[in-house]
């Protein structure tokens, strides 16, 4: 308990784009929780659930995501010894590990007598980090990304009783912080070289919105059916940038000129910039069963529009950053499915024992694959435990996540870019959340 209310002190941010993991009770299931949506993490995996709650019920939690150094073999288009020679030379890398800790809190409250309930939840959904060394054959591509979201997402929710029927639906009010730093190097002429600029620092932030809606119908006692969906939020970015020149090469791009300085001066640039980020719309759906008054089972799919990542590209206003613009990075990314299959017993009247999988597919084609997201498709296992009583509810976690070795040969010399190699990566996942109800 002190844990889970400590992970609340601070916002940090996860590996990967999407934290599916925003309930106790949920991720001990693997997540798959669409149907049965019976605590407020409702409100996330799908808000028509809340109608079905009693009274006041206030649930507060965190995600500790634990992940170990993603590692790499193979060669990268600075393996080797700038400014020749470059591209060939083998190479381990090993990202930075990362401890972050992703809060989440929920209330909801339904209107006694009346079939209205009303939901409140704060929490992040799509945080982003990769941190390399700053001498890593990655650095002209990466030294380390952030992206920092809260979502803050108000909810009201109508149960057609003589159906056995809730709808819902709410706002999803995003605000980011985006953070980049990486090495910046001319685009050779001739393959095989590689010059130094300097170091660019990009730090903006976001405010936009969207929406979310839900269904959950229960025609039989023991059987529910759930479905939700989260729309696209395109965040427009606005920020500072600085562009810290290294090298002669780098004050000529910036259209200075070293003069009759010492090689080793440098200089520093500055400039507002802006970019957009769409973050992706989803869809779930999923089947509960109780088949005996102490087991639950259920089965969900997901749906997320990856395909709304086509590009990252920043542009600078300054005109000392000319050379900077115009220079998108493709994305290409890809609509997946994820699946997942979870399941509960009730040990005793107040301890429930929860176990799930699931499956899901990575949206990174292997043309774009690189080390700010080296994604792949994921395994994750999950194990449990509820402590309940007619006041309040403890809900514990683990979950590990093993991506599957991902291979690619995507390495440009041109554009100095992509890998020749092999990622790994494995991620361990606590989860906890205190439910009172009032």
């Amino acid at each position: 308990m002190l844990a889970t209310l400590a992970g609340t002190a601070s916002l940090a941010v996860a590996a990967g784009l999407k934290v599916n993991e925003q309930g106790g009770k949920a991720m001990a299931m693997g997540n798959a929780f669409a149907a049965q949506a019976d605590d407020p993490s409702a409100l996330f995996y799908n808000p028509a659930g809340i109608s079905f709650l009693k009274g006041t019920q206030v649930n507060l939690g965190s995600t500790t995501i634990y992940v170990p150094s993603t590692e790499f073999r193979g060669t990268a288009p600075l393996s080797g010894n700038a400014p020749t020679g470059v591209g060939t030379a083998p190479v381990f890398e090993k990202a930075k590990e990362d401890i972050f800790i992703a809060p989440a809190f929920y209330a909801t409250h339904s209107f006694e007598g009346q079939p209205v309930s009303i939901g409140l939840a704060v929490n992040a959904i799509y945080p982003l980090a990769k941190s390399w060394d700053d001498s890593s054959a990655f650095r002209a591509e990466i030294m380390n990304i952030a992206v920092k979201p809260i979502n803050i997402q108000p909810t009201v929710a109508y149960r057609f009783d003589d159906w056995n029927l809730s709808v819902a639906a709410g706002l999803d009010i995003t605000y980011a912080i985006v953070t980049m730093q990486r090495a910046a190097y001319a685009t050779p002429a001739t393959p095989g070289t590689a010059y130094e600029l300097g170091n660019m620092g990009l730090d903006g932030t976001a405010t936009d919105m969207g929406w979310n809606a839900g269904l959950k119908w229960k025609p039989l006692p023991n059987l529910s059916f759930g479905a939700a969906y989260r729309s696209e939020i395109e965040l427009k970015i606005e920020g500072d940038a600085n562009f810290l020149a290294t090298t002669p090469l780098g004050f000529t791009s910036i259209g200075m000129t070293t003069g009759a300085s010492s090689p080793y001066s440098r200089a520093r640039v500055s400039s507002t910039v802006s970019s957009t980020i769409t973050l992706p719309a989803s869809f779930g759906m999923g089947a509960a069963w109780q088949p005996t008054d102490k087991l639950t089972v259920e089965v969900d799919a997901e749906w997320t529009g990856w395909s709304s990542m086509k590009n990252l590209e920043f542009k600078f206003d300054s005109p000392q950053f000319s050379n900077f613009n115009n220079k998108p990075k493709p994305l290409n990314w890809e609509d997946v499915w994820c699946y997942k299959v979870g399941g509960q017993y009730a040990l005793t009247k107040n301890i429930d024992l929860r176990a799930g999988y699931m499956y899901d597919k990575n949206p990174v084609p292997d043309s774009t694959l690189g080390p700010v997201l080296p994604d792949s498709d994921r395994h994750s296992f999950s194990i449990g435990q509820g402590f309940h009583n007619d006041t309040f509810s403890v809900d514990l976690a683990y979950m590990w996540t093993h991506f599957v070795d991902r291979t690619v040969h995507n390495q440009d010399m041109v554009e100095l870019r992509g890998a020749n190699g092999t990622y790994q990566s494995d991620v361990h996942l606590f989860g906890g959340s205190i439910t009172v109800k009032f």
